[in-house]
């Protein structure tokens, strides 16, 4: 087999350089070794990501959750739907807007909270990060997330 020429712009295009690929592969690792966690409470990682803002702020719009978590309501409603089936969430239409819907925690979504509190602690064990490379790393993620917006 032909080795490519090498020019100066080759380099650009080897996986090896690029930043795309290792932020990619870690996203899909990071999730998947969220899941032994999550699927003692019968849990995706989607969902659980749900959970987070629910916990924090009790009800948001579907619109404001798709916002916060970057996902369009095509992919956030049925996702949606399915926890509302499990008894985790309700959902209702504005009475003040009827085109915006309400996500609120019901108890039993509530009562996950405190059963899924222990996984930020595990999964920072299973990183084998301190507590201030964790920062560091999430602020770096974060700006960037912030100049691709």
């Amino acid at each position: 087999m032909n080795k490519p020429s090498q020019n100066p712009s080759d380099a650009l295009l080897k996986l090896e350089n690029q930043l795309c690929f290792p932020l990619y592969a870690v996203s899909r690792m990071l999730t998947k070794a969220y899941q032994p966690y999550l699927q003692s409470l019968d849990l995706t990682y989607p969902q659980y990501l749900v959970f987070l803002l629910l916990w924090e702020h009790d009800e948001l719009t579907v619109k404001e959750l798709g916002e916060k978590l970057l996902l369009d309501s095509g992919t956030l409603t049925p996702l949606l739907k399915r926890m509302e089936q499990k008894q985790w969430l309700s959902r209702r239409r504005d009475p003040r807007d009827e085109r915006s819907v309400i996500i609120g925690l019901l108890p039993t979504g509530r009562a996950l909270r405190e059963q899924a509190c222990h996984i930020p602690e595990q999964m920072l064990t299973r990183l084998g990060m301190s507590a201030a490379e964790f920062e560091t790393l999430r602020a770096q993620l974060n700006t960037l997330l912030t100049q691709l917006s």
